[in-house]
């Protein structure tokens, strides 16, 4: 594995204040929920879709608010509810099986694992073409960022991930697209020796990558931060523009 299976530190975080500025939306034939957040009025529109593949809170305010900002830097993003509705609890219950939700899903007849989710993903893909763009980037964020790096093969053309799981080393290796990586200090997802072996599997292919890694932070920090921690907001917001400057640098110039 390039990074570990999600444990419990991915069902953590804090949920941000905002009021979005989007729109809940149906693609796929009205199959599937969406988010959908457009360059405002006053901002240059870059003509470049950027799909979100979400962490399991799926379509929450966080993830609203981060398609916000966005769209505010010029991009038109799409956020496809990759769980049929079935997001992870908030706040988590007492005994819940993460592994057997991942599977099986709340009722058990619901799951969310790569033959289910590969589709939606793909989609999404799909529906950003749908709006006439054809240049395509995704942001993939813990176990959203398996997805991203699952479909470069789908039409991804550049993607950013943050403290990403669930993600094979063969994966990694089928990329075929720039990546760059956030990656937390502590994180027992994608830890020191993960983030070795994604470097040197990274470094064996013939893409643009980079891996930024932001000290005093936690698996999660770059969507479920702790925002009243100076250092903790500070790699948020760094994190972010990471992404807007790969985005900018390897799909609008």
């Amino acid at each position: 594995m390039a990074s570990h299976p999600p444990g419990k530190c991915c069902t953590e975080g804090f949920r941000h204040e905002g009021e979005p500025r989007g729109k809940l939306i149906k693609i796929a034939n009205d199959s599937i929920d969406a988010y959908l957040a457009t360059p405002p009025d006053g901002v240059v529109d870059k003509k470049v879709g950027i799909l979100y593949i979400a962490d399991i809170f799926g379509i929450w305010n966080n993830s609203k608010l981060l398609a916000d900002e966005f769209a505010k830097n010029g991009f038109t993003c799409l956020i496809p509810d990759l769980f049929n509705g079935d997001h992870f609890p908030q706040p988590r219950p007492p005994n819940f099986d993460l592994m057997g939700w991942f599977a099986k899903g709340t009722n058990g007849d619901n799951p969310h694992s790569p033959e289910y989710v590969d589709p939606i993903t793909v989609k999404g893909i799909e529906a950003l073409k749908g709006l006439g763009l054809s240049k395509i980037g995704a942001v993939g964020y813990c176990f959203g960022a398996k997805y991203l790096i699952r479909n470069y093969k789908s039409g991804i053309q550049v993607g950013f991930v943050a403290h990403p799981s669930f993600v094979t080393e063969e994966e990694f290796g089928a990329i075929t697209g720039p990546l760059s990586i956030a990656a937390a200090q502590v994180d027992s997802i994608f830890p020191v020796e993960k983030r070795i072996a994604s470097e040197k599997i990274l470094g064996g292919l013939d893409i643009p990558w980079q891996i930024n890694l932001y000290s005093g932070t936690e698996h999660g920090f770059a969507v479920r931060a702790d925002l009243t921690k100076r250092q903790v907001a500070f790699a948020k917001e760094q994190a972010f523009g990471q992404a807007v400057r790969w985005f900018d640098e390897h799909l609008v110039n």
